[in-house]
């Protein structure tokens, strides 16, 4: 879903649609992600992008729910929910290459999709950036 609003056109009840929809499931998968304890058997470093999730989640929702009330709501809105979607495609990458190639190198896999996967979206984020918000006041 992150994806189909990235690409479609901003505002209107498609995008308020799909990205409640988005927020909805995004809530739900870092929900259950506090139920894994097999990897550490404690709370571990996943746990912790969990909270970083839900925080740039709730981070993005607000300004947009809130729009009277925040200055700048737009560029507040578009930042954090770009990087929501960001941080699901590192831990998508990063649990496909883990679990598909042969290495056997569970952190340098994580750590260099995760590098990978955050520099081609701040790449896209800022140049959209440009297109997409208005000038700062």
């Amino acid at each position: 879903m992150g994806a189909i609003v990235i690409v479609k056109p901003k505002r209107g009840l498609f995008h308020k649609r799909i990205g409640y929809a988005y927020v909805a499931s995004m809530v739900v998968l870092n929900i259950t992600a506090f139920q894994i304890y097999n990897l550490f058997g404690r709370f571990g470093p996943f746990h912790a992008l969990a909270i970083i999730s839900l925080f740039s989640l709730m981070a993005g929702i607000a300004p947009a729910l809130l729009r009277q009330r925040v200055k700048n709501w737009m560029h507040w809105h578009y930042y954090f929910m770009n990087w929501s979607v960001v941080g699901l495609y590192a831990a998508f990458w990063a649990e496909l290459l883990t679990r598909t190639l042969p290495m056997g190198q569970f952190w340098p896999v994580v750590m260099i999709a995760t590098g990978i996967t955050t520099g081609i979206g701040s790449y896209f984020i800022r140049k959209q950036a440009t297109y997409l918000l208005p000038p700062a006041n």
